[in-house]
């Protein structure tokens, strides 16, 4: 009998409740999202309205929570949720005169991201990257030209980089930029009906804190 194998089947197996044990890891993060637009339409039409009409979204800045399970000592798989920020619209164009706000919605933007982290788990500083799926959905409407406005939901991809910074073993802090799909299409209805197409190309920064349990 070769005496070699149960030793090597212990070692296989002490690896594998390593990695066992690493992937039960959970992180929790919270943080602050300054959150940029970057967003173009293909105009806003309807009748009466003159050619070149257009509206431009501004960036804003919310919290953020993050629930992040690791699947093995390189991968896991996070939950981003977050405070609603308020995204307003001023008027450019032909139409500038309108002035600023002339739409605001709050956005709800859940996000799923596995991530790939480069190095090993007790590395002080771990870079990482992401790639998932948005959802996000438009609530509290508001608009200055139409009482009745209504904002479609968005899937999109998902991209993100980052980093973090180990303090000891439980608590850290993490920094990220993420690139989202968002595109959403308007409808207002007043004395006439006002359409447009939004592509909203949001990056996000982030910076905050974790702790892992």
């Amino acid at each position: 009998m070769n005496t070699r194998l149960p030793t090597l089947a212990a070692a296989l197996a002490c690896g594998l409740g390593c990695v066992a044990v690493q992937a039960q890891d959970n992180v929790v993060k919270a943080g602050i999202t300054y959150y940029t637009t970057n967003s173009s339409t293909t105009g806003i039409q309807g009748i009466g309205i003159p050619p070149g009409a257009d509206a431009e979204t501004g960036n804003a800045v919310t919290a953020i929570f993050v629930y992040e399970r690791t699947l093995t000592p390189n991968i896991g798989v996070e939950l981003v949720l977050g405070i609603p920020p308020t995204i307003e619209a001023d008027a450019t164009g032909t139409v500038a005169f309108l002035g600023d706000n002339i739409l605001s919605a709050k956005n709800v933007s859940p996000t799923l991201l596995f991530n790939y982290y480069f190095g090993a788990p007790g590395d002080t500083w771990r870079p990482y990257l992401g790639a998932g799926i948005n959802y996000t959905r438009f609530t509290d409407i508001k608009s200055s030209l139409a009482p009745q406005v209504d904002m479609s939901d968005s899937w999109g991809l998902a991209l993100q980089a980052g980093i973090n910074y180990a303090i000891d073993k439980q608590w850290g802090l993490f920094a990220s930029i993420a690139r989202i799909d968002v595109k959403s299409d308007v409808v207002a209805v007043a004395s006439t009906v006002l359409t447009t197409s939004i592509d909203f190309k949001p990056v996000t920064y982030s910076f905050g804190a974790y702790y892992r349990f």
